[in-house]
């Protein structure tokens, strides 16, 4: 489990591997696992845990109805339901089209269908289709056709249709549809970008080839009363100038200055991000809109906030302009604008200058009296400060290739100034990195690397935020807990928006025995990223199994859609404790195909980190109750 973008606490086991997933045994058996091309949709529902939490049984009814209709629809267009875990739907087509127009007929009928039920009940769904090669095994189908699907899924609107280019490409003249290019995405575990488009209307002609859906109007198409209420349900208890800082464009036509500018932006995002009285969208989410013509006030509703700002950047050799400009999102309105023309070595005076700027004409007109940057050690060495920006850069891509650039650049970095706080840092976040994912050769020698260079951090730089993140996180896998309180703390104090502290309290809540508080750190860091990694649902259902919400839990991890054997193990001890014997053998069943002869004691107990016996006790007889040998 992963508590932060550069947690090193331990390798990630893969659940992508079909071979993996079967026994010697079962392999030899004979042709059951067959590969074929087929286009993928994938559905779930927008605000579930919020419409479970409120009535859960009015929910599962309502549900009930969904996926009767859904799947009503996708056996006239020739299609079949996969599976339908939680508020989950995976179909599979042989046609991009049929596969696309059942998507639309869907929202148009689910559109219609909402009608009935009170504004507080409706139900929006995310679609998203792919086409791509699939491996089937019996009824079940995997691969990174399907994986892809699922990822996408989550780029769409609650009541909005996502695709693949690939799918596109097959469906754009065939379908009177328009289609929205929404550019390429890095999708987890996925290894090169993917090419997306959203589904917008609809002419009304009808479909040029295969079955003829109902017409899919505009309205069917933006996100629903259920999305609005579901966003406005993600915002309860905000009473904090919320803001989110669009990526900032590069304006001097040359492509290598892309991770300067990305850099820049997110420092200015970082620094917002150390206000206690703001609320500031994460990085992560940001990004999602870098090189798109951006509608602030759909952003605005979208994320729920009141502000956004963006910028320019153009740089010509030893100076830098930058403009920048704070909207209120609802009203589209410019209420701030500035133009910074600078000497490059003023780059952080003039991150001050325009942050207290920023938060001075905020609503509340928030005190930036207590701002820290002068106290922080920062660098006057400009080449190191490029080099740490680009490798930060770097390193949220998750690759391998990136992953060994940008530790280049951070070591670059410390030559140049090795009193260089923040590059120490991040060169144990990047070490940290290859650690987790098993891209370094000695990975005794890895770790003990991160603690020398968080060590080295420390001592120059106590109030540098990811230093404390990731000595928490060290100190966790080392089952030192009282160290891992302390740090998490101090990450905490130093920058309340970060979503990876945020999600890394609540999980560390969790492992103290505090699972509903944790719960709420989980559900605030999801806030925080609306985009955020999967695995704050592992997180989040970690933390619900601890409250012994055992339903939620489970509608937590099916919302993972590469699961591996500690999911599965999850799963089966909550179906346990729910009484579902079925479901638990199920689960324990799928997690020993993964990883033959998984018991408690050597696969499972040696990666728990409670502190007190009976969350450990709680969880082993749950396992035990479940069917794992121990």
């Amino acid at each position: 489990m992963r508590l932060s973008r550069c947690n090193p606490l331990k390798r990630n086991q893969s659940s992508g591997n079909i071979s993996n997933a079967m026994s010697d045994r079962e392999q030899d058996q004979g042709p059951r696992v067959q590969r074929r091309l087929a286009a993928i949709l994938s559905a779930d529902a927008a605000g579930y845990s919020r419409l479970m939490a409120d009535d859960d049984v009015a929910t599962v009814r309502i549900l009930s109805t969904c996926r009767t209709l859904v799947g009503k629809i996708v056996l006239s267009h020739h299609g079949r339901v996969v599976d339908s875990p939680g508020d989950n739907m995976l179909a599979e087509f042989g046609s991009a089209v049929d596969a696309v127009a059942a998507a639309a007929e869907v929202q148009v009928q689910l559109h219609e269908c909402n009608a009935k039920f009170p504004e507080s009940r409706r139900m929006a769904f995310r679609i998203g289709v792919n086409l791509g090669d699939i491996v089937a095994e019996n009824e079940r189908i995997y691969g990174d056709g399907v994986n892809i699907a699922a990822r996408i899924e989550a780029l769409a609107e609650a009541g909005g249709i996502c695709i693949t280019g690939k799918v596109h490409d097959e469906v754009h003249r065939k379908l009177d549809f328009s289609f929205e290019d929404i550019g390429e995405h890095a999708l987890k575990n996925i290894p090169l970008p993917i090419r997306v488009y959203r589904v917008r209307e609809r002419g009304a002609s009808e479909v040029k080839a295969g079955a003829a859906p109902a017409t899919v109007t505009e309205a069917a198409l933006k996100p629903s009363p259920a999305a609005a209420a579901s966003s406005a349900a993600m915002a309860t208890g905000r009473t904090k100038p919320s803001i989110i800082v669009l990526p900032f464009a590069n304006m001097s036509g040359v492509a290598e200055q892309e991770f300067f500018v990305d850099g820049l932006t997110e420092d200015i995002l970082t620094e917002l991000s150390r206000f206690h009285e703001l609320f500031v969208i994460s990085r992560n989410t940001s990004m999602k809109y870098k090189g798109q013509a951006v509608d602030v006030r759909k952003v605005g509703g979208e994320l729920n906030v009141q502000y956004v700002l963006e910028g320019s950047v153009r740089r010509a050799g030893n100076r830098v302009r930058i403009t920048a400009q704070l909207i209120e999102a609802e009203a589209d309105r410019h209420i701030w604008a500035e133009r910074y023309d600078r000497e490059l070595e003023d780059i952080f005076d003039l991150q001050d200058e325009m942050t207290r700027a920023i938060v001075s004409v905020l609503p509340g007109r928030v005190e930036a009296s207590e701002h820290e940057r002068a106290a922080r050690k920062t660098t006057d060495n400009m080449a190191a400060y490029e080099c740490v920006v680009t490798a930060k850069v770097l390193h949220h891509r998750s690759r391998r290739e990136d992953n060994a650039e940008a530790l280049r650049l951070i070591t670059r970095a410390i030559e140049l100034d090795p009193r260089y706080a923040h590059a120490h840092a991040w060169r144990a976040c990047i070490l940290g990195q290859s650690w987790v994912w098993g891209w370094c050769a000695d990975r005794d020698e890895t770790h003990a690397e991160v603690q020398r260079e968080l060590a080295v951090a420390l001592s120059l730089d106590d109030k540098d935020s990811d230093v404390h993140r990731v000595l928490a996180a060290v100190s966790l896998t080392r089952n030192e807990l009282d160290k891992a309180v302390y740090h998490e703390e101090r990450a905490l104090n130093l920058n309340p928006n970060d979503d990876l502290i945020v999600v890394q309290q609540g999980e560390l809540l969790t492992w103290l025995g505090r699972g509903e508080e944790g719960s709420e750190w989980v559900r605030k860091a999801m806030r925080l990223n609306p985009h955020h990694p999967e695995r704050f649902w592992s997180h989040l259902g970690r933390a619900l199994f601890g409250a012994k919400r055992y339903a939620d839990a489970i509608e937590s991890v099916q919302r993972i859609s590469a699961r591996n054997e500690q999911h599965l193990a999850m799963l089966a001890a909550c179906h346990a404790m729910l009484g579902d014997a079925a479901a638990a053998e199920s689960s324990v069943r799928e997690a020993q195909a993964r990883v033959p002869g998984m018991s408690l004691r050597q696969h499972v107990m040696p990666s728990l980190h409670y502190k007190q016996e009976g969350d450990f006790a709680h969880y082993r007889d749950a396992l035990l109750k479940a069917g794992f040998p121990e």
